[in-house]
């Protein structure tokens, strides 16, 4: 038995001419607004720039995309953003623990100053190991 895969299906379909039917519900919806306030302030001078700013909206939401993604998704992000808690806190937590006597030698010998006689960092790291081991047991023989 064969089925038949659904195929395009990222694609919307056009449904009024040349928009899909999300498109003409943000145009319909501009449109509309923009006769509601035509009839609220009586004049077509007075009314001209909300219009003009409402049927841009109206157009930005149909067909401006920003990233390849709907403009309808950015305003959502926006006022996401602009309408929730911003507030950060950061708060550092110290470690603290107690010392023990090695500890603090360690701490000692580690502040020793040590010499650079090479170039090489592998000869460099051999040689502050065997001063602090040699150190290290110079104090422990006493």
């Amino acid at each position: 038995m064969r089925f038949q895969v659904p195929q395009f299906i990222e694609v919307e379909d056009k449904i009024f001419g040349p928009l899909t039917l999300k498109q003409f519900i943000y145009m319909a919806g501009g449109a509309g607004l923009s006769f509601v306030i035509y009839r609220m302030l009586g004049s077509l001078v007075l009314s001209f720039l909300p219009i003009l700013l409402i049927m841009a909206f109206s157009a930005s939401l149909s067909f401006y995309k920003v990233n390849n993604k709907p403009f309808i998704l950015v305003v959502e992000a926006a006022f996401k953003y602009f309408f929730s808690n911003k507030l950060y806190i950061w708060k550092k937590e110290e470690n603290v623990k107690a010392q023990s006597a090695d500890d603090k030698e360690a701490k000692q010998y580690a502040s020793v100053m040590v010499p650079k006689i090479s170039d090489s960092k592998l000869k460099d790291l051999t040689w502050s190991l065997d001063i602090k081991e040699s150190m290290y047991t110079n104090k422990n023989q006493k």
